[in-house]
Order: C-alpha cells, then structure tokens, then sequence
C-alpha cells in the first residue's frame, strides 16, 4: 500500500492526512524486574503477550505507581490504539487493540493516541485491514530484528472521513464481522480439542501400549502409573549414555531443539535466531540421538534427531542404547507428563529457569516395551496422528481464508468502497 492507493476511488469529502498530525505517540518501557516494589500493582502493563483480543480490559503483568514514575513507560488513558512495534509476531501481523482502562506499556509496544479528527476504533480498523501492506511500509529494509520504524509509521497519510461517516463504519464492521469471527473462534476450538487428542493417543500408546486386553501392573512410579504387565521398567542412566563429542570446524548441519517441533534443522526454520560468529565447538547430535534444551526441559524442549547436525554446547546431548528405538524415544520424551517428571529433577531457583542437567536425567524411570511392540506403537502413533494432522491442517487453512476475508471486509469499509449509512 502507498500514500497514493489510500484515496484510489474515495468517496468525496475524505480527507488525507499523516498519522503524526492527527494522533499522537506514546512509547513504553519496563521497570528494573529487581526492584519489587516496582511490580504487583494496580496499573496494567501491556506487553506483546496480551495482544491477543480486539481491547485491552487487563493484563498479565501489573506494575506500581512507584515503577510507572521510576521508569521510561507511561501511563496511557483509555481510548488508544495500542499495537506491537518489536516482536517476532510482526513477520505476519501487527496486532493492534484499544485499552479500556488506564495502562502502561513496555518497550515493545506503542500508543497511537487520536486526535478528535479521528475515531480510535476506526484507526484500529484501518491497521487490521491492512496489515500485510503496513507491514512492508513500516518495516526498515534490511532489518535483523521484526520492529516497526517510528518515522515510517508517523509519516505514513492515512484516510480521515467525516466522523459520523467513521461512526457508521464502525458500527457496520462490528457486526459484519461477528459471524466471522464466531466461525474462527470454533475453529480454533476444533484445533484444541485435535491437539488434545493428538496428545492423547501418544501419550496412551507409549505408556499403556496397543492391545486394549493387555494386563496392567503398578509400577510404583507416579507420572507412569500401571503398564503392560510384561514391560520392563529402567533407569535411564542404564538406557542411555552421554554423548560429548564437539565439532571441530563448525560447519555441520545446525539444530535446534523446542517443544513445539522436537528436534529440527534451523534452515527448516522461517525465524530470525542469533548466530554466533562461529560454530565450532558445538556438540555433535547424531541422527537417533535424544537432545534436550537444557534450559526449557521442564516445557518439553527435547526430542531426538532426524539427521546429523550440531547443538548449543549448552544443550545435552544422549545416545539411546539397543533396548530402545530413537522414534519411541521422541515420541515418549514429548508428551506434557514428561516433561512435568522431569522438572522434579531440575535445579534452579526459579521454576521458569530451571535447568535439566544429566545426573537429573538419569534419575528418570522409564517404560521399555519389547524392541518390536516399540515398532508397532510408534508405526501406530505415525498413522493416527497423520489423520488428527491433516484435519489439523484443512482446518487452520479455512482460518487462513477466513481472516483474509474479515480483513478484505475492514479494508473495503474503511476505504469507502462499500456503501455504508452514516451514524449519528
């Protein structure tokens, strides 16, 4: 979108104005996290994370008068557009609300702040409606890090109807786009419950095995419970050995290890990640190897490789030995209750910094179904999931199509190409 394409057949009597001369800004920032008398208080601070509805009533974070006054973020009376301006999110969206009540901000946010020209709601409507075009506009060519310039933004000549006209608009986007937004939000329903039964599935294949005849026996083991009364239950310390090779030129195949995806090559990856200026050094990770995120293994950050490749010298590394198979290794080390054992075993004084360091590991029962049960739970697991995946896929693919179809209803009514009623 350009300045020009703004007014390309708009009704008469639109005016054209930058956003800097019918809004004002107000940027964030974040009180010292040592200090706290800083946090905990009554005042809402609004970070990228809570940008996930259309208004802002709270927020996760709250912060003191105290930690306002002491810090760059300032307090922001109802009535803004408040959007994301750093942040991973903006490599697709720019998510944009209205605070309904006063707030402060952190440093990756910022409030537009209209002038009476310009209705806050019809300036929120106008950044949806074109985020994809916005996006490119404000964007720095050749930036390392997902941010919106200022200047860019600021400068950038945005439509100004009569206020009435922006009323009517509103009023008609609301409830044009209720049916749509319905539709998503039981669509995205459907994507919970599949990614619960997903879950489910593995989790009852892994630990209980297939043959619903099958004779259980109390393990004693708490996250584990009863299993098949012919499985054997290890130590990991006897089913795995640590494995600390190190690269010596670096130029191996990088991993990276989440919970969401497992273990994966990063040039699988369509994100921005720092990069150390050389990579030797790193741990050798070879295909069936188990690695694991020291850092985020309590959130399931672990998984074993598909290929040969390098890992952060800071993530371990385990090799599986012949009683268990690498596929039913992942698919065992990645289901919730897992990783909830392990964290009994990390250390760290904060619960989101805990570390999984092998001695913690090896402290780990596990379940060791006979080699060829592994095959035919993991080759059930593949099937039964890749049905759950492919309705997944159909159905965040309509959610897809339906966004774009709410954001071509906002951009048509904010640029006057459908005929609305004015409102009082």
């Amino acid at each position: 979108m350009t300045d020009a394409s703004w007014s390309k057949n708009a009704p008469d009597g639109w005016k054209y104005k930058k956003l800097k001369y019918v809004a004002s800004f107000v940027g964030g920032g974040t009180p010292d996290k040592s200090k706290p008398e800083f946090w905990d208080g009554e005042i809402p601070w609004v970070s990228p994370k809570d940008m996930k509805a259309e208004e802002i009533l709270d927020t996760e974070d709250h912060i003191t008068t105290e930690g306002l006054t002491s810090s760059a973020t300032n307090l922001v009376e109802p009535g803004a557009a408040l959007i994301v301006v750093r942040s991973g999110i903006l490599r697709h969206s720019i998510p944009v609300a209205v605070n309904r009540v006063p707030v402060a901000l952190n440093q990756d946010m910022r409030a537009i702040l209209p002038h009476e020209s310009l209705d806050v709601r019809f300036l929120a409507s106008l950044i949806r409606g074109f985020q994809t075009e916005l996006l490119r506009q404000w964007s720095k060519e050749g930036a390392t890090v997902e941010s919106i310039e200022y200047d860019l933004m600021a400068s950038t000549k945005v439509p100004i109807p009569p206020r009435t006209v922006q009323n009517g608009i509103v009023a008609y986007l609301g409830r044009e786009t209720a049916d749509i937004d319905a539709l998503i939000a039981a669509k995205q329903q459907l994507l919970d419950l599949l990614a619960e039964k997903r879950r489910a599935i593995v989790a009852e294949a892994v630990m209980r095995g297939l043959d619903p005849a099958r004779q259980l026996r109390p393990t004693g083991i708490d996250w584990l419970g009863d299993i098949p009364a012919h499985w054997e239950v290890e130590r990991s310390r006897w089913l795995f050995r640590e494995r600390d090779e190190r690269s010596e030129t670096g130029t191996e195949e990088m991993l990276t290890v989440s919970h969401i995806t497992g273990v994966t090559p990063r040039s699988e990856k369509d994100v921005n990640m720092f990069e150390a200026e050389s990579t030797a050094g790193y741990k050798l990770c070879f295909a069936g190897d188990l690695a694991i995120n020291t850092l985020w293994a309590w959130m399931g950050a672990m998984g074993t490789a598909r290929v040969n490749g390098i890992v952060s010298p800071a993530y371990n590394v385990y090799t599986p030995g012949p009683r268990l198979l690498p596929d039913y290794v992942d698919a065992l080390v990645r289901i919730p209750v897992f990783a909830q054992e392990v964290t009994r075993y990390s250390k760290g004084v904060w619960s989101s910094r805990l570390r999984l360091y092998p001695e913690g590991l090896f402290e780990t029962w596990w379940p060791v179904p006979p080699l060829a049960e592994q095959q035919q739970i993991v080759e059930h697991i593949v099937a039964e999931t890749a049905k759950i995946d492919r309705l997944r896929a159909a159905t965040e693919h309509s959610i897809t199509l339906a966004k774009e179809r709410r954001a071509a209803l906002i951009a048509a009514a904010v640029t006057g190409q459908i005929d609305i009623p004015e409102a009082a």
